[in-house]
């Protein structure tokens, strides 16, 4: 985590597995939730009921309309975070049920701000589209010059 070009602090993170990359690209973050419930059929991952749905997802912050998210984990054995990625293509921070304690998700939440930019590198995933939450900061200035209205 970077603030004024200094790192403030290493944060291992699980990202999405290799059937189900994270994308890469420059994300911004367009909505946070201390909880929300996460429900694998509302974003293409399967029939209700047969997929993942967590009632409680602490911290977490919107990447993309689509789904993406940055949020915390309690239900990941620990020792992926830093080590393997295991999602269905979201961001995971080691954290607790309920949000509680002094964890990377819940010190990430409270150090982040709706349109901060998270930058994701190195996934097998093509790149977010600029179209997909507040992404266009992955056009290139003459591509977002083409699509101006002036």
């Amino acid at each position: 985590v970077k603030r004024d070009g200094k790192t403030l602090k290493d944060v291992p993170i699980s990202g999405g597995s290799p059937e189900n990359p994270t994308y890469n690209g420059q994300m911004v973050i367009s909505e946070k939730l201390e909880q929300t419930r996460m429900d694998g059929s509302t974003v293409g991952f399967g029939e209700k009921g047969k997929t993942y749905d967590i009632a409680d997802v602490p911290h977490a912050m919107r990447l993309s309309k689509s789904g993406t998210f940055l949020h915390g984990n309690y239900w990941a054995d620990a020792s992926v975070y830093g080590n393997r990625g295991t999602s269905h293509g979201c961001v995971g921070l080691r954290d607790h049920q309920g949000g509680g304690g002094d964890t990377p998700g819940k010190w990430f939440f409270n150090e982040s701000l709706i349109g901060d930019v998270v930058i994701i590198k190195n996934s097998d995933e093509k790149t977010v589209k600029p179209d997909n939450g507040l992404n266009g900061w992955n056009l290139s200035w003459s591509d977002w010059k083409a699509g101006s209205a002036a």
